[in-house]
């Protein structure tokens, strides 16, 4: 422990999670008091964070005053019956987790804690919430699902800047048309699982949500003012009351997922059919037929409708594949409204990806024939994948470059010619690049210094792209890596460096042999040398068992080892080599 308070008296931050605690150590609350001999007493700094999740601690002491600086307090899963009023007391906090706990009311004092801009108490006992809470003008991210909480105080209005709020798993009866017209900067609402009856009027003030989940309520209608929601992506009202929809939901022009599962409805309103959804789940309604014009829902890769009643559609087109049935339904159109949604496809699919990417952060223009992206596609700067393979691509877009957070870009079966150094040195979160099957030509020897934290690696059906001594060696995370079909002669020795390596696959190359090295690739599990020209494997190799599960030889002229050895598998082979290494 003092080791523990010696470093964040050094840096203002103490971890004491999962320690089975069933108090706080007292020292903590007086960290400065205990500075010792050897320590610079003018260096050293009061607690600013502070995390004592998975513990059993019953009670937080009122000395938590005396850590003021305090901006971050985790005291989520322990045994906790009440907070302490001291909690008012440390101005700087911002956030506050006391989630699963044993809680059952929050002190008044709560309201002091100015600072406070994220605060989660889901989890616990709570049948209300304090109206001090109102006096958190700065608050957030408000969490307090799966309580026993009736009603939301009308002062916590004052917290205009709530951009999430989830009160999941609650007796909640209304949401107050007052609250939701105060809280214009949502953009996430959770209150499934609670006893609503409906949907406030002022829905339409949330111009900016993009992810509305009122599932397992008892909401009998959607107001018209929904239209108001012009950001909202995601949409979730399965397990309600809805007999219709009202016409005005065809105005969602962002909406990208709609569940109605578990419904009353009798119908689908033509109107709803010019939403460009990639998922609708009609599921368990009383559905007896569809508009044809859903036909035109190009858009559409998940159509959920089992469990309704349709007399006008065969049940295997119900139960059978998403395009199937869109295409039966658009050959009941007017032959001009036919052509038309087939011209608009392309177009309805680059949206679509657009939109889900705001709230997925991934963006799939996956096999659209594309020589070009375009720049509309880029809305989110914070994607983490991009999938742009089986197009033709020539050059990657310079917009890339701002997708700092992007770990994963997959660019296969491109027309790719030039190793797209520049882009990658913006890309410092890179674990996972896939160039299958381009044109590049030659790839920079330095190539691989610009993306250090890459972990998967496909260079595949490049052929003769990679320089002489390619710098692997500046990958040391990298752990599976594909170079089939490159028109390699020989193994570059760079790679006997990859100390992490698990699966390696240099298939239909012309290599000849195996170096010995192999033998320091102790996390390889799988290894693919089918294809090649090789005569004869190294004994050393065997030293690879048991790690070493899978090694494709097939393919390759080999006299050393005897047909019926290979056929019986990896670990034969890998046996057979090691016991050639004893006998020498």
């Amino acid at each position: 422990m003092d080791r523990l308070l010696k470093a964040a008296r050094a840096s203002g931050s103490l971890n004491l999670s999962n320690r089975s605690l069933r108090e706080v150590p007292s020292e903590v609350y007086r960290s400065l008091d205990s500075v010792g001999d050897d320590e610079k007493w003018w260096e050293a700094v009061e607690l600013q964070k502070l995390i004592l999740a998975h513990n059993n601690i019953q009670v937080l002491k009122e000395d938590l005053r005396n850590l003021p600086q305090l901006t971050v307090l985790n005291v989520s899963h322990n045994k906790l019956t009440e907070l302490p009023a001291a909690i008012g007391e440390l101005p700087a906090l911002k956030s506050l987790e006391v989630s699963f706990n044993s809680i059952q009311q929050l002190p008044d004092e709560i309201g002091s804690a100015i600072s406070l801009v994220k605060f989660d108490c889901s989890g616990n006992q709570l049948k209300e919430l304090p109206s001090s809470l109102g006096g958190c003008v700065g608050l957030s991210e408000f969490k307090a699902s799966n309580n026993s909480i009736t009603s939301l105080p009308e002062d916590m209005a004052n917290c205009s800047k709530l951009t999430k709020l989830d009160v999941e798993g609650n007796k909640l009866t209304m949401l107050s048309e007052n609250l939701i017209a105060s809280w214009t900067m949502l953009t996430e609402l959770n209150a499934s699982k609670n006893l609503l009856s409906g949907i406030p009027e002022k829905i339409g003030s949330l111009s900016r949500i993009i992810r509305l989940d009122l599932h397992q309520n008892r909401i009998s209608a959607i107001p018209s003012s929904i239209t108001g929601c012009c950001a909202l992506v995601e949409f979730y009202m399965g397990n309600n009351a809805l007999p219709t929809l009202p016409a005005e939901i065809g105005s969602l022009s962002r909406l990208g997922t709609l569940d109605l599962h578990s419904n009353q409805l009798k119908e689908y309103p033509v109107e709803a059919c010019k939403l460009r959804l990639s998922v609708l789940d009609l599921s368990n309604n009383s559905l007896t037929g569809l508009p044809p014009e859903l036909g035109k829902m190009t858009t559409l890769r998940k159509l959920l409708l089992t469990g309704n009643p349709l007399r006008t559609l065969r049940s295997s087109l119900v139960s059978g594949p998403t395009q199937a049935l869109l295409k039966y339904l658009q050959s009941r159109l007017p032959q001009s409204e036919e052509a038309e949604s087939t011209t608009t496809a392309k177009e309805d699919v680059i949206t679509m990806a657009t939109r889900l990417s705001i709230t997925s952060k991934e963006l799939s223009l996956e096999g659209l024939g594309l020589s070009a992206v375009p720049s509309q596609v880029w809305e989110s700067g914070e994607v983490t994948k991009v999938d742009l393979s089986r197009n033709s691509i020539q050059e990657l877009p310079v917009e890339l470059s701002s997708c700092t957070s992007l770990q994963t870009l997959i660019l296969s079966r491109n027309k790719i010619k030039e190793w797209p150094g520049a882009i990658f040195k913006s890309l410092p979160n890179l674990l996972c690049l896939k160039l299958e099957s381009n044109l590049l030509r030659q790839i920079p020897s330095d190539a691989f210094q610009a993306i250090p934290m890459l972990q998967v690696l496909d260079l595949s059906g490049n052929a003769a792209s990679l320089p002489e001594h390619p710098a692997f060696f500046s990958l040391p995370h990298l752990q599976e890596l594909y170079l089939r079909q490159m028109q390699l002669y020989e193994v570059p020795s760079e790679i006997l460096s990859l100390q992490n390596l698990r699966i390696l696959d240099m298939s239909r190359n012309s290599l000849q042999s195996i170096p010995a090295g192999f033998k320091n690739l102790t996390s390889l599990t799988e290894l693919d040398l089918s294809d090649n020209n090789i005569l004869a494997l190294p004994p050393e190799l065997g030293l690879l068992e048991p790690s070493l599960q899978v090694l494709r030889l097939d393919g390759n002229p080999l006299r050393s080892i005897r047909r019926t050895i290979l056929d019986r598998g990896t670990k034969a082979v890998l046996k057979y080599l090691k016991d050639k290494i004893a006998d020498q």
